[in-house]
């Protein structure tokens, strides 16, 4: 059913999705928030008051790393960004995969052509910001990947032990191979990187991904 937010019945449905389907009031006193560096931040999905805040605070653009959406809390973002004037950008990024070769280029293309100050979110502001967040300090401040890897860290609640740990999994692969042989990161993801190997090699701890999967039900 499509959310008309130009009905209330609509509108009501939307914030009915953002609170409680998308488990949004558990972020109304919590964002997730940190400075990633320069002028990029990092949070988890804001509501259209977060939004409002955030144009407060000067931010340009909003990476939405969940990609578009015909859900209401998409739809209220979507909403917000045009009425407090930033720019939303739509990319999608996964949490429980390794990323494609297109995703990579494309991250680091958004990061090379946005307005800033930006900031940049998914749903809890863990996993699929942390890995964008990785990117953005290595593409853009030039840490090398062995240091930018701490935005995969608990202090963001992202945990290791589940499927999410994919994502440390990609990063250590490049690190215990390509990287020891002094092949840039991007030379390699544009080279011999298998995302189904790196994939096929990864294996979870069913404890953490009961966690994952089961309880927070990440995307």
């Amino acid at each position: 059913m499509t959310i008309d937010l130009n009905t209330q019945a609509g509108r009501k449905q939307a914030y009915r999705d953002l609170i409680w389907g998308d488990h949004g009031f558990l972020r109304l006193w919590f964002h997730n928030h940190h400075h990633i560096g320069k002028q990029m931040y990092r949070e988890n999905q804001p509501s259209p008051k977060r939004i409002k805040k955030l144009a407060d605070m000067g931010i340009k653009t909003i990476i939405n790393l969940r990609g578009e959406s015909e859900k209401g809390y998409y739809l209220l973002e979507k909403e917000a960004c045009k009425t407090y004037g930033i720019t939303l950008v739509d990319f999608r990024m996964y949490s429980r995969d390794t990323p494609k070769v297109d995703a990579i280029n494309g991250i680091k293309e958004i990061f090379e052509t946005i307005q800033y100050p930006a900031l940049m979110h998914c749903k809890s502001g863990a996993d699929r910001t942390g890995i964008a967040g990785v990117l953005y300090k290595h593409f853009n401040l030039g840490e090398p990947i062995d240091l930018a890897v701490e935005q995969l860290g608990l202090k963001y609640l992202h945990m290791k032990a589940g499927k999410t740990g994919m994502l440390d999994y990609f990063f250590q692969t490049y690190l215990d191979g390509p990287a020891q042989q002094g092949l840039e990161f991007l030379d390699w993801i544009n080279g011999d990187y298998d995302r189904l190997k790196v994939k096929a090699g990864f294996m979870s701890s069913w404890i953490g991904a009961v966690w994952t999967d089961k309880i927070l039900r990440r995307e």
